[in-house]
């Protein structure tokens, strides 16, 4: 009997020894999983930073260049008041009754029309151009209607008058322009829905 229990004792330590090699092996593999599992995690991780990296530097450009393009804006928004002030000031004058007999008004307005060019000029170099309104279609991203005029021959919504230039800097809208706009009378509108 006592034989037969050292038996069991061996058997159950060889038992025991193989289950402990058995986890043991199976400890491995799994350290060998978390090793591949946490190199892809890393690897991952290491291209997202490298992605936010490159989309930075993307932003980054773009806010310099946004910075040379349009870092005068507001200065040009500014400026369009003296070229505004100026333009009033001449047509001022040239209706003035009291200034017409003056002699040197002609010299005066030819001052005032070669600033105006020169400023015109300094616009167009700088990439500030003025939008083009004769007879075009109102477009609510360019022009400000102020005004509808009744027109029977105008297409309704076209812009017959400017009240004030509008000006682009680039592709960007520095300022729209001041508009009265066609529009049909009431009456002929009236009439057609009664026939």
């Amino acid at each position: 009997m006592v034989e037969d229990n050292r038996k069991n004792l061996e058997n159950n330590k060889t038992h025991s020894e193989d289950k402990e090699l058995e986890i043991d092996e199976k400890n491995e593999t799994s350290k060998e999983i978390t090793v591949d599992e946490k190199l892809k995690e890393t690897e991952e991780k290491l291209l997202r930073s490298l992605a936010e990296i490159e989309n930075q530097r993307r932003r980054f450009e773009k806010e310099i260049k946004d910075a040379f393009d349009f870092g005068s804006f507001n200065f040009a928004k500014e400026i369009l008041a003296a070229l505004d002030n100026l333009q009033r000031a001449k047509e001022a004058i040239k209706n003035d009754e009291s200034l017409k007999t003056n002699k040197d008004l002609d010299k005066f307005l030819e001052n005032i029309i070669i600033i105006e060019k020169d400023l015109l000029s300094i616009f167009e170099k700088n990439r500030i151009k003025k939008i083009d309104t004769k007879n075009k279609k109102f477009d609510p991203n360019l022009h400000q209607a102020m005004s509808e005029v009744e027109d029977e021959k105008a297409e309704t919504g076209t812009i017959l008058q400017e009240i004030q230039a509008g000006y682009m800097l680039g592709e960007r809208l520095l300022r729209p322009a001041l508009v009265g706009v066609a529009k049909k009378s009431e009456e002929k509108k009236w009439v057609k829905k009664q026939i």
